[in-house]
């Protein structure tokens, strides 16, 4: 039997009844749908370069990392981040808030929320700006740490900057490489069905969108409390 099949649909799982110190967001597939700008900018790259494309093997990995693994040898690959940079930073159209992503910001409260993402700095201002969200104050960005999802680094950063354990922490992610930076960082999972089946994805709880969960303060934190369907 493949080991997938028994992962509930939905659900919060383990995450029922816990307190978090804070909740990290990733910000593309999570917080904002990107995906069709995504590809689009990646597909001019790669034709560019004669590159028939996989997206499956990189979603939310860093461009700096993905690049050399998508054009392999042989290739400025510091060039080819730049160009995919300015590709997608020009290109914001159909980008958009997913669902429930306002509101999960905003429930959860000041001090206990951060994005962390795979994008330049500028690229997540772009389309933090384009979704009409409100960034929290802690911004983790690809140019903030030497390695990217799915190294911990992201998180381990997301969690001092706001001066909390990492174990501490609820990760909400919508890829592989997401959750294995956050599992490998030492915090629990929140997996969201925006760009893979739920059961592709070990997250300990799992959610179709951020619309299916609600995040309200506890006593020293922040819990979360499941509304989609079973």
């Amino acid at each position: 039997m493949d080991g997938t099949s028994t992962r509930p649909a939905a659900g919060l799982g383990t995450l029922a009844g816990r307190v978090f110190a804070a909740v990290l967001f990733d910000l593309d597939g999570t917080l904002v749908d990107s995906t069709p700008a995504v590809e689009r900018s990646w597909r001019t790259l790669a034709a560019e370069h004669g590159v028939v494309l996989d997206f499956g093997t990189f979603h939310g990995i860093p461009a700096a990392q993905a690049v050399p693994m998508v054009l392999g040898d042989g290739v400025d690959h510091a060039a080819a981040v730049a160009r995919l940079t300015e590709l997608e930073i020009a290109d914001n159209d159909g980008v958009a808030e997913l669902p429930g992503a306002a509101a999960a910001l905003a429930d959860v409260p000041p001090g206990r929320a951060a994005i962390v993402t795979s994008c330049t700095a500028p690229l997540a201002d772009v389309r933090i700006g384009a979704a009409g969200l409100r960034a929290p104050d802690v911004v983790v960005t690809a140019d903030l740490t030497p390695l990217g999802k799915p190294d911990p680094a992201p998180y381990l950063l997301a969690a001092r900057l706001l001066g909390v354990d990492p174990a501490d922490c609820l990760v909400v992610e919508d890829a592989p490489a997401g959750l294995l930076s956050a599992r490998s960082a030492g915090a629990a999972t929140l997996a969201l069905g925006t760009t893979y089946d739920l059961a592709e994805l070990d997250g300990d709880g799992r959610a179709a969108t951020l619309a299916d969960v609600r995040f309200f303060a506890a006593p020293g934190g922040v819990s979360v409390s499941y509304v989609g369907p079973e």
